[in-house]
C-alpha cells in the first residue's frame, strides 16, 4: 500500500512538513509495511514559497523592502532558474502589523513592488505573486510606485500610494521599467467595489471603521474609473479583483498579469498529479475544515485531483466544523479531528504534533478492521 501525505500548514502549531512527518509516525507505528511518500501543499497564500522551496530547486532570497507602513522589514522569495514566486505578506501582510497599527487608509503594497523589482534584478523572467493576508486596500497603487509609476493629484502633486489617497488620483504617469510575464496566483473571486468588494468585505479586519470602509470604497470606485480610462479595459469586476485589498486589479492592470488557481499552480509546479496516479490512499489535512474548504482552499483542490483517478482522500484536521453533506461536498472520504477532550487553544497548539501521530495510528488501524485484517 502506498499513502501519499499531502497536508497544509496547521497555523499557529505546524508548518507543513512537520504534518507530513508527524502524520508519518502514525502510520508506520500502526502498519511499518507501508510506503509514505511526504508531500506538504499550499493554497498560494502564507508559506507558499517554502512549500515550493521544499520541492523545487532554486533558493529562498532574502531582501529589505518597506513594511505596510513603509518601515524596513526583512521579507523573501523563492527563486527557481527565472520564475520567481512572491507572497505579498511578507512585505504588506496583515501579520507584520501590532493590532493597533492597522489602518488600510495608511497602509500600502509598495514593499510588494519592491520584492517584483528585486526578484527582476535577480534575473526573474516570471513572477508569480500570491495574494492573501494583507493590510492593505489601495488597490496596488504602491506596487506600481514602487515599479516606477506615478499617481498625480489636480494639482499635479505626486500622492503618497496609499488607501486613503485612490479617491485624489488624476493622472497615472506612466513607469519605464519592463515587467517580465506575470500570474497571481489566488482563490479568491470578489470583485473590486461593492458589497462583495475590497473594502466592504476585508477593510474592518484590517482596521477601518465604517468611516474608513466608506472612505475606501469611494475611493476604489475612483481609482477603478482612472485604470479604466488609462488601460482601456475594466477590471473592477474581474473575479479576484479585489483580492488583497484591489491587489488583483493592480496586478491586472500595473503587471499585465492573468489569474490562476493557488491550489492547482502549486500541484502543477510540484509535480502532484504525476505523485497521485500513483498512490491508494491520499492522507490530507488543515488546521479547521469548515464550509469554506468548499472555495478553494487545499484540501478541495486535492480532492477534486484525486477523484480523477479514484484515489480515495481522508483529512486529519485540527478541528471538523464541516457538516457530514460538507465533508462529501469537499470530496473526502472522512474527516477526523484532533480534539479529543475539552483544552484550550495554547492546549491544542501544544499537542499537535502528538495528537496527529495518534490519530494517523488510529485510522490505519480503522482501515484494517474495515478489511477484515483483525476478527476482534
Amino acid at each position: 500500500m502506498k499513502i501519499l501525505i499531502a497536508p497544509d500548514s496547521f497555523k499557529d502549531a505546524l508548518s507543513a512538513p512537520e504534518v507530513c512527518i508527524a502524520i508519518q509516525r502514525g502510520i508506520l507505528l500502526a502498519r511499518p509495511e507501508v510506503e509514505t511518500v511526504l508531500f506538504p501543499m499550499a493554497d498560494g497564500g502564507d508559506g507558499t514559497a517554502e512549500i515550493l522551496a521544499w520541492h523545487l530547486p532554486g533558493e529562498m532570497v532574502t531582501c529589505t523592502v518597506a513594511d505596510p507602513l513603509l518601515r524596513p522589514v526583512e521579507a523573501r522569495y523563492f527563486l527557481s532558474g527565472e520564475m520567481a514566486f512572491i507572497e505579498m505578506a511578507q512585505a504588506s501582510g496583515l501579520q507584520l502589523l501590532r493590532p493597533e497599527e492597522r489602518n488600510p487608509l495608511k497602509t500600502s503594497t509598495f514593499g510588494t513592488g519592491q520584492l517584483i523589482r528585486h526578484a527582476i534584478g535577480r534575473g526573474a523572467k516570471k513572477i508569480l505573486l500570491g495574494i492573501g493576508g494583507s493590510a492593505t486596500n489601495d488597490a496596488g497603487m504602491g506596487m506600481a510606485a514602487a515599479l516606477g509609476w506615478h499617481f498625480l493629484s489636480k494639482n499635479g502633486e505626486e500622492l503618497a500610494p496609499t488607501g486613503e489617497n485612490l479617491g485624489k488620483v488624476e493622472t497615472l504617469q506612466k513607469s519605464e521599467i519592463r515587467i517580465p510575464k506575470s500570474e497571481i496566483v489566488c482563490d479568491v473571486d470578489n470583485p473590486l467595489t461593492g458589497a462583495q468588494g475590497a473594502a466592504q468585505v476585508y477593510a474592518r479586519q484590517k482596521g477601518a471603521d465604517d468611516a474608513a470602509v466608506a472612505l475606501l470604497e469611494a475611493g476604489m470606485l475612483h481609482f477603478s474609473k482612472k485604470l479604466s480610462a488609462h488601460f482601456g479595459q475594466d477590471f473592477a469586476e474581474i473575479p479576484g479583483a479585489g483580492a488583497a485589498g484591489g491587489l488583483g486589479a493592480g496586478a491586472m492592470a500595473f503587471l499585465g498579469a492573468t489569474l490562476r488557481s493557488g491550489v492547482e499552480t502549486v500541484m502543477q509546479l510540484t509535480g502532484f498529479e504525476e505523485v497521485l496516479k500513483k498512490t491508494d490512499l491520499v492522507i490530507t489535512g488543515e488546521g479547521r475544515l469548515d464550509g469554506q474548504t468548499l472555495h478553494g482552499k487545499t484540501v478541495r483542490g486535492i480532492c477534486q485531483k484525486a477523484a480523477r483517478y479514484g484515489v480515495p482522500v481522508v483529512a486529519l484536521c485540527g478541528a471538523v466544523e464541516a457538516l457530514p453533506e460538507e465533508v462529501a461536498g469537499i470530496g473526502l472520504r472522512a474527516a477526523f479531528s484532533l480534539l479529543s477532550k475539552p483544552q484550550t487553544l495554547p492546549e491544542a497548539l501544544v499537542s499537535t504534533k502528538k495528537g496527529l501521530e495518534n490519530l494517523a495510528y488510529n485510522v490505519l488501524k480503522i482501515m484494517d478492521l474495515y478489511r477484515g485484517k483483525y476478527s476482534g
